[in-house]
């Protein structure tokens, strides 16, 4: 009897907590942000293609005993790299980055990476 009400009261009281973690964490950038197979519904000339590119060694838990055990970068280095080319398109005027596009590679040392997309502007809409 005394297990019943022990799990009837924690049953009632975990529906009173929410969650301290949210799911749905979108990041804001400076710019609208339009991947591949997105497009903006609103007309834009555009300014100029940006690119990131570089290399960082790869770490502990990627590789042990000459074996490797994952590739490139993680959700925090990739939304990094998106930042610094949101960035990029803001100081050249820009109101969206499409066709964003991220690549990488991974050598026996290092992980590589590519982000590229176009700064647009939007037109004036009358």
């Amino acid at each position: 009897m005394r297990y019943v009400l022990l799990l009837l009261v924690v049953v009632s009281l975990t529906g009173c907590f929410k969650p301290m973690v949210y799911l749905q964490n979108k990041p804001h950038y400076p710019v609208d942000v339009f991947y591949e197979n997105q497009r903006p519904d609103r007309p834009f000339d555009p300014l100029q293609d940006l690119e990131l590119k570089g290399e960082v060694p790869l770490t502990r838990r990627q590789s042990a005993n000459y074996r490797m055990l994952s590739r490139g970068n993680d959700v925090q280095q990739k939304e990094l790299l998106l930042s610094r080319l949101t960035v990029q398109a803001k100081k050249i005027g820009a109101d969206a980055l499409v066709a964003v596009r991220y690549t990488y590679y991974t050598s026996t040392t290092d992980n590589g990476y590519v982000m590229t997309g176009l700064a647009v502007k939007y037109k004036k809409e009358y």
